[in-house]
């Protein structure tokens, strides 16, 4: 049987180009608590056919105007507020800052769209999209409902939905000292993603008999 070429990623899902999110709030609720770390990884295709985590775009948030914090959260992502070495920047320039990225990796991939890839994907879309509608940001380039949560993949691929045992559970390295910062769980998140749909790239590709 003659080898299929391998898959490219606008036929793949229709368009989307799979961007995982993470983000770190001041608490549960996103209509009131505070969005203070944004990270994103465009999931891309190596020459194989193999889908591997792009390069990062982050950013510390500044909490906005009347905004609640919750301290137990604090206590959880380990963030300081008050650091000076924070970085943090007003929700307008830091969605500016990962956007544009996303963009470019929407379109370097020959795709229409971002589609959020996250675990419990609803979370970060929701602080996601309550941060644009405060801001008014007309250039979003995530589908505004549409997901792909990795707790659904890493239940069906490996019988974990919490994020750390679903990374180990796939092979993966986890460090906790490291977790609830946005960088390192969206890291985490790419590697669990690309592990489950490259395990079922390769089962596809020894069935078609390549």
């Amino acid at each position: 049987m003659e080898n299929s070429p391998p898959p490219r990623m606008p036929e793949r899902f229709r368009g989307f180009l799979p961007v995982v999110v993470d983000v770190e709030t001041g608490g549960f609720d996103c209509t009131r608590h505070a969005l203070l770390e944004i990270a994103a990884i465009p999931i891309e295709l190596d020459d194989e056919g193999y889908y591997v985590p792009g390069e990062v775009a982050t950013s510390h948030v500044e909490p906005y105007e009347g905004s609640e914090i919750d301290p137990k959260s604090l206590e959880i992502t380990g963030i300081r507020l008050d650091c000076v070495l924070r970085g943090a920047l007003p929700e307008r320039e830091a969605l500016d800052h990962v956007f544009a990225k996303v963009r470019a990796a929407v379109k370097r991939n020959g795709c229409q769209r971002a589609i959020l890839v996250g675990h419990n994907a609803h979370f970060d879309l929701g602080f996601l999209n309550a941060a644009v509608s405060r801001v008014g940001h007309k250039r979003n380039p995530f589908h505004p409902f549409s997901t792909f949560d990795t707790v659904t993949l890493a239940g069906m691929a490996y019988g974990q939905t919490v994020l750390s045992r679903a990374v180990q559970a796939a092979g993966l390295e986890w460090d906790g000292d490291q977790a609830h910062s946005a960088v390192y769980d969206t890291e985490r998140t790419a590697a669990l993603f690309c592990a489950v749909l490259n395990s079922w790239r390769r089962f596809s590709v020894k069935e078609s008999g390549q």
